[in-house]
């Protein structure tokens, strides 16, 4: 598989220095991506690096990850209008365990493997660095003309730009040229704001060890209506599902628009150019069925946590369609039972009303103004329009109690197709 055309296809070449395709056609390559430890969890705006380095390795090159332990206290201006916080020693590291968890499921890390996945920490080798040695070892090899003209600090310089943060391209550029020397890596790939950084790495490679270093860049994911991706109200859509529910996850790929359908199939699914072509085809003739989100959702929930958890979060997308059970809703937790029937109008029951026992009459049109009469009520309920807990009812004279409560505090009720109450019992 030729790397840099499987990248071209899937539009996720922004930038690439003149000799990268022949270089990866030429050996077995190794490249790394940098990773920010800011927290213990990837989101998925760093799904593309991600994806980049399955695509190099099932290419048959070796992929590195590179947590920037080091520079994750330093801090990366590119793309930032302000300096970010820096993270102490203890969070860097419980960050790095929890990324590298979620890495070991997504990258092939068998070491059997010529081209096994690794994982390195830039802590490790710049620990030790005094700050005369940095400057003689690095900060001689590239000019301040040089590393001023790069675009991540001539926008900075506006706002104000801290030495630390101008540092920072020296910082990734010795990683470059550290891996270049101790692994043999000759490329390094990330966002197009990283384009300065990688290239500062490449040059220090050829000005301090006379060798030949390339770099590649995709570009930054946007949104068809301008907004950022990965972004939602509530802020970052995570990979752990202790953030970032499977449900959640799974809604969000769900929701893109047709137009962002088309372009993230591409960026984050490992499915073929034949395939992709089909399945647009097929959903541009029905888009209604959205059948390109469904798929998308598929292929990066399973990818992500797996079979079972896109099961699960496909069973509860289907609760308010009608095609949940009774079983679907108890196994659901309060948190997705809640985003599910977000905006659904709540009614308020009295706990110690329903440890005795409410008729169903009652508690739908005097407890609760679910119906406006019993007599509504009683119509609906013998012709089979309505339901408790995806339980159809139509007993008149059946008592409810709390043992049909839901989480220890809901009760639903479906009246008609698309009707819903959530009855909150207090």
């Amino acid at each position: 598989m030729n790397f840099v055309q499987e990248l071209m296809w899937r539009g996720m070449i922004h930038d690439i220095m003149p000799g990268t395709e022949e270089q990866l056609q030429k050996e077995m390559t190794t490249a790394y991506v940098g990773i920010d430890p800011t927290a213990d969890s990837l989101h998925i705006g760093h799904l593309v690096s991600v994806m980049m380095m399955k695509h190099l390795q099932r290419a048959g090159h070796k992929p590195i990850a590179l947590v920037g332990g080091a520079t994750g206290m330093v801090g990366d201006p590119s793309g930032r209008s302000e300096e970010r916080n820096l993270l102490e020693e203890d969070v860097l590291i419980q960050n790095q365990e929890g990324i590298k968890k979620q890495l070991v499921k997504l990258l092939d890390f068998d070491g059997r493997l010529e081209n096994s996945a690794e994982m390195v920490n830039n802590y490790d080798w710049t620990k030790e660095f005094s700050f005369l040695g940095f400057l003689r070892e690095v900060g001689k090899h590239l000019t301040v003309n040089y590393m001023m003209a790069k675009d991540s600090v001539k926008k900075r310089l506006e706002t104000g730009l801290s030495f630390t943060e101008f540092s920072y391209q020296l910082l990734q550029a010795h990683d470059f040229y550290y891996l270049y020397i101790h692994k043999n890596c000759k490329l390094q790939m990330g966002g197009s704001d990283q384009w300065g950084n990688i290239t500062a790495g490449a040059e220090l490679i050829r000005r301090k060890a006379g060798g030949e270093a390339f770099a590649l860049t995709w570009p930054l994911i946007t949104k068809a209506d301008g907004g950022k991706f990965g972004k939602t109200e509530k802020g970052n859509v995570w990979l752990s599902p202790q953030y970032t529910s499977p449900y959640k996850f799974y809604q969000f790929w769900l929701n893109t628009s047709d137009e962002d359908a088309e372009k993230y199939i591409k960026i984050f699914t490992m499915l073929s150019r034949e395939e992709i072509q089909a399945l647009i085809e097929e959903h541009r003739a029905a888009p209604h069925l959205r059948l390109l989100q469904k798929r998308l959702g598929r292929e990066v929930a399973v990818m992500v946590h797996s079979e079972e958890d896109y099961r699960a979060a496909l069973e509860a997308s289907q609760v308010l369609f009608g095609e949940g059970t009774q079983y679907t809703l108890v196994k659901l937790s309060e948190d997705d039972f809640l985003s599910i029937f977000e905006g659904v109008p709540q009614f308020t029951v009295s706990r110690t009303e329903l440890e005795a026992g409410i008729n169903i009459l009652d508690l739908l049109a005097a407890k609760t103004p679910v119906f406006p009469s019993k007599g509504e009520a009683r119509r609906m309920l013998q012709g089979g329009g309505v339901s408790l807990n995806k339980r159809k009812l139509t007993d008149i004279g059946e008592t409810i109690r709390t043992d049909v409560v839901l989480n220890g505090k809901y009760i639903l009720i479906q009246k008609g197709k698309k009707n819903y109450f959530l009855l909150r019992v207090e």
